[in-house]
Formats: C-alpha cells, structure tokens, sequence
C-alpha cells in the first residue's frame, strides 16, 4: 500500500537504539566467563520484558516489543561473535586477557586494580576495563616488576607491575 493511504496516527516510531559498547572492526570480541554469563543473563531478562509486557494499549506494546527486539538483535549479535577465554590457559606470570592486576601508580604510593576484560563487560567503577582500552594495551605481556608507560596528550603515566592474578 502506498504511504499516501495510511494515516499519520498508524506509523510506527522507529526505536533509537543505544549502540552496545564499542569493538572496533575485526577485533575478536573476547569475553570471561563472567562477561558470557552477564551477556546471556541480559538476554535473558530482554526476553522475560518482552513476554510480560502490558498489552492494555496496543500501539505502546508494539513499541515496545519493537525496542526491546532492536536491543536483541544487537545482544544476540554480540553474542554470536563472543570468544571466551579460559584464564586458567594464560601465563600465569604474564599480562593477558582477564589477568587482574596491581599497579603503583607513578612515583604515588597509589595503588590501582583492574581487571583486562570484554567491551560488554568493562565497567571501571568496578576496576574492569576494557582489553581495547589504551591502559589495557600497555599493559598486555608486562611481568610483575615491570614497568607500563601510558602516553597521554600532557605526558605519560607510568605504572608499576605489582601482581598479576587470573581469577
């Protein structure tokens, strides 16, 4: 039917989509165990939504139902790719994917942890960040007792190695 028969009232919006966290193009998409787990968990909860939602307004439910089946295909998709990595088959002694680590930052008695884990599942209020993170990559393949440089656009950061754990 052509878009001249149908009323303004019966278009459907377009549910806006918050994009998922960024991967770069032909980046493997890593992920913990813990970071599968939360993934699944989340689809999970998308589906229960969408199985109980209110249908005393038609048109509100289909909109809805459109944003939560938007948010799926990019779950869905997301998980599809997703490429979970056994800590328990990382060198122990070394920076990798899911190692947690503690840095002295600096010449600071600071002391940071962070976990090197997923785009999905990074979350640095909880010390997690992301493997594609500038910080992470410094990071990688540095042994306790070593040094990681963090160039920053007024200097660097410079961060002790102080323990490496996979857990």
């Amino acid at each position: 039917m052509s878009r001249g028969f149908v009323k303004e009232d019966d278009q459907e919006e377009v549910p806006m989509v918050p994009p998922r966290a960024d991967l770069p193009e032909g980046i493997t998409n890593y992920v913990t165990q813990v970071g599968m787990d939360e993934l699944l968990a989340e689809r999970q909860m998308l589906l229960d939504e969408r199985n109980n939602l209110d249908s005393a307004n038609e048109k509100e439910r289909r909109i809805a139902s459109n944003h939560i089946k938007a948010k799926l295909q990019l779950l869905d998709a997301r998980i599809a790719t997703a490429k979970v990595v056994n800590l328990q088959d990382q060198p122990q002694d070394e920076i990798r994917f899911g190692a947690t680590v503690k840095l002295k930052v600096g010449a600071t008695k600071k002391v940071q942890t962070f976990q090197i884990v997923g785009v999905d599942e990074a979350n640095i209020s909880k010390g997690k960040i992301a493997f594609t993170s500038p910080l992470a990559k410094a990071l990688i393949d540095k042994k306790v007792g070593e040094k990681a440089v963090l160039k920053l656009a007024r200097g660097e950061n410079v961060f002790d190695v102080l323990e490496i754990v996979y857990k």
